[in-house]
């Protein structure tokens, strides 16, 4: 939607009320929170219309009966995405989408499957003009802020121009939602050198260099948490690769902490001592703070969470779609993918 029409209206967020693996619970309770916290937008829950009221009822939450929008077919964490859309019409990934393409809603929140949400906003609600491959985008913490890292997963053999258009949407994404202006982009490779990467990281370099986006170069693993550049573009087979193996080192890192408490009594307390310090520390780390990642590329707002996103993560889930909206993020990247779409 662009300016325009959202002067005129509230912001509408469709909830995937079935998705993630404590659904309906954790994403009826979510999503509520997040209407009570702020109430300038509309929320609609798609999903199992009795499981939803019954969340409802047991928690003792007020929710209008009207915005809940029935949809008795459930896409599991484990089916195939493309046959999943097609043989589960009436799932609440496909109805969500369905509404953000016949602009009934502006946004879509799910915690289900991936997969089915990248192949249901893809085929169903469809991508923008001029953007050949939508990313989703994820966010590390570094020592001097935040590193956003496009693609991690959305696409496993991205093109040069496919990383063009991630940097053109990172920059977009970044500079509004984190305040960041003017942010540096660096293409993730094997080395600094100009000379250094693939075929696809260096031509997409070459293509990069052709625009003003504030184009650092080259960047490193190491870069990320360094804060040498804002954004990190990728292929999302690398960025997927990247991202599980920070969250795995999130998990390595809390089991070792148990596990040397465990080993005496002396530890237990020196561990018990820097507890909250960790727990403020690993924070940043922590997914519920963020919600979920944005599928950015599809022409209406989409945010994935993790299967096993808690109501606080589907809460900033529905926030952060809010955000997007209100900082008009759609067209801002129509826009800028148009003005760069002669680069070749």
């Amino acid at each position: 939607m662009h300016n325009s029409d959202q002067n005129n209206s509230k912001c509408r967020i469709v909830v995937d009320a079935m998705g993630g693996d404590f659904a309906p619970q954790n994403a009826v309770i979510g999503a509520i929170q997040a209407m009570s916290e702020k109430k300038s937008f509309d929320l609609f829950l798609v999903g199992k219309k009795q499981a939803i009221k019954q969340v409802i009822s047991e928690n003792n939450l007020s929710f209008n009966e009207d915005n809940i929008i029935n949809a008795e077919e459930v896409i599991e964490m484990d089916d195939t995405p493309t046959n999943a859309i097609k043989s589960k019409p009436d799932s609440s990934i496909v109805v969500g989408a369905k509404l953000v393409k016949e602009k009934k809603a502006d946004a879509f929140v799910s915690a289900g499957n991936t997969g089915a949400m990248m192949a249901a906003s893809t085929l169903i609600i469809g991508r923008i003009v001029g953007v050949g491959r939508a990313t989703i985008g994820a966010l590390m913490p570094n020592s001097k802020g935040i590193t956003t890292v496009f693609d991690v997963g959305a696409s496993v053999d991205s093109k040069p121009r496919h990383l063009l258009e991630y940097a053109v949407m990172g920059t977009i994404f970044t500079q509004e939602i984190y305040g960041i202006q003017n942010p540096k982009i660096g293409i993730l490779s094997v080395g600094e050198e100009d000379s250094k990467g693939n075929e696809v990281s260096l031509a997409a370099a070459e293509l990069i260099r052709k625009t003003n986006l504030n184009f650092f170069g080259n960047v490193e693993g190491r870069d990320i948490l360094q804060g040498t550049v804002n954004v990190v573009v990728c292929d999302g087979f690398v960025g997927n690769i990247l991202i599980k193996f920070g969250e795995g080192v999130l998990d390595f890192l809390k089991f070792k902490f148990k596990d040397y408490a465990s080993k005496s009594l002396f530890n237990k307390i020196k561990i018990g001592l820097l507890r909250s310090s960790f727990k403020e520390i690993l924070k940043d780390f922590d997914y519920q703070e963020h919600g979920g990642v944005p599928l950015l590329g599809i022409n209406g707002i989409i945010i994935i969470g993790h299967g096993s996103s808690t109501p606080k993560a589907i809460k900033n889930m529905v926030l952060r779609a809010h955000e997007m909206y209100e900082k008009d993020l759609v067209s801002k990247i129509e826009n800028s993918i148009q003005k760069y779409s002669s680069i070749t």
